[in-house]
């Protein structure tokens, strides 16, 4: 079995006001002198939204969504966002997606019935794959209650092999970067 390789992510470069920097498609984080922390990202960070609908079995027995949920909510942000824009046939077309890698980092808890907004962004488009960061703002806050990243790696359906991104799906992915 081939391995299919996503190369590294972006290295912290410098120190500005407290805040970590790196590559600019990731949100800061705060330094102090023995950890980072990472930092919440504002709804005006995003320009492609999608509302999800919360759901009574969605709360666990703490009274907010299980951490498993959100990362039900990242696919199906960025899912229906593809499939509804013309970029991906899931019963039928030749070129797929397949997750290799999430992450999630909580700053607020979400509950059932609260209405949820996914921002999506896209921050990083290689030759067969993309990163999109997802966040989570319940009802209409600023500042998302989570945030996380989602990574494709686009295949021959048959195959399974890494293949070019698709210019239907390029064209959407420019509309959220």
């Amino acid at each position: 079995m081939s391995e299919v390789s996503l190369g590294t992510r972006p290295s912290i470069r410098h120190c500005h006001n407290g805040l970590m920097a790196n590559h600019s498609d990731t949100p800061p984080v705060k330094a102090t002198k023995t950890s980072t922390r990472v930092q919440a990202v504002a709804r005006d960070a995003f320009k492609m939204f999608r509302p999800i609908q919360t759901r009574w079995a969605d709360n666990d027995v703490y009274g907010h969504v299980n951490n498993v949920v959100y990362y039900s909510w990242f696919d199906t942000a960025v899912n229906s966002w593809l499939i509804e824009g013309g970029a991906l046939d899931i019963q039928k077309g030749e070129v797929i997606g397949l997750v290799v890698h999430t992450l999630c980092h909580y700053f607020a808890p979400i509950a059932f019935p609260q209405p949820v907004t996914a921002g999506i962004r896209v921050l990083h488009t290689g030759s067969s794959s993309v990163r999109y960061q997802v966040a989570l703002f319940a009802q209409n806050d600023t500042q998302c209650a989570a945030w996380g990243e989602f990574v494709h790696v686009y295949v021959d359906r048959d195959s399974r092999r890494p293949t070019s991104l698709p210019t239907q799906l390029l064209q959407l992915l420019e509309t959220a970067q």
